[in-house]
């Protein structure tokens, strides 16, 4: 079979090109034309793109969005997890870091000393969450994880931060953890659920 031979325009690709600003240009006349109707009352029937105006407004998720992690707590506010390690072996971005130590508690045999994600390697896969045999971490806080820092290391999540989302979560509900990272990012602080708590 014989294969045709592109003309010219094709192998520049003029009429894809020309095709696409078409498309872009026809939606932006018409939602520009919709939206100045609507500001004076006309055409209230015809739906025109609206931008969410993030994040003073915000989407609602559905429940099975992946948001930030978090470390699931005991009873007694003590961290659930064991240092198994299934969730960092588990973890195809290697994102998860762990450091295992002796408990106090001669009845439990060992706990993270250091559990840290590093979130600009994390995929968000939910990997981890599957892995874990003693529900130690979840992925449901339904907040983004941190989008601002100066250098890599203001983009990795200590226990601490893991730990405190779950006391949030349990105290003050869901919304209150994107509050506060919203709150943060607006003042321009440090503070918020991806920053370690500081002792009162």
């Amino acid at each position: 079979m014989e294969t045709r031979r592109l003309t010219l325009a094709e192998r520049l690709y003029l009429p894809q090109v020309v095709e696409g600003v078409a498309v872009t240009t026809r939606h932006f006349v018409r939602n520009l034309a919709l939206h100045t109707l609507h500001l004076f009352g006309l055409a209230r029937d015809k739906s025109a793109a609206v931008t969410t105006q993030y994040p003073e407004q915000r989407k609602p998720y559905s429940e099975g969005y992946r948001g930030a992690h978090r470390l699931t707590l005991k009873p007694d506010g003590s961290v659930r997890c064991t240092a198994c390690f299934l969730c960092a072996t588990a973890c195809p971005a290697r994102c998860i870091n762990i450091e295992a130590g002796e408990h106090p508690d001669p009845e439990v045999e060992k706990y993270p000393v250091r559990y840290e994600i590093d979130t600009l390697q994390c995929i968000y896969c939910g990997m981890c969450v599957e892995a874990c045999p003693c529900d130690a971490i979840r992925m449901d806080t339904f907040v983004h994880p941190r989008l601002w820092g100066y250098g890599r290391e203001d983009f990795i999540e200590p226990k601490a931060v893991l730990m405190e989302r779950s006391r949030i979560l349990e105290t003050r509900g869901r919304d209150a953890l994107m509050d506060d990272m919203q709150r943060a990012y607006q003042e321009g602080q440090d503070v918020g659920p991806a920053v370690e708590p500081k002792p009162a």
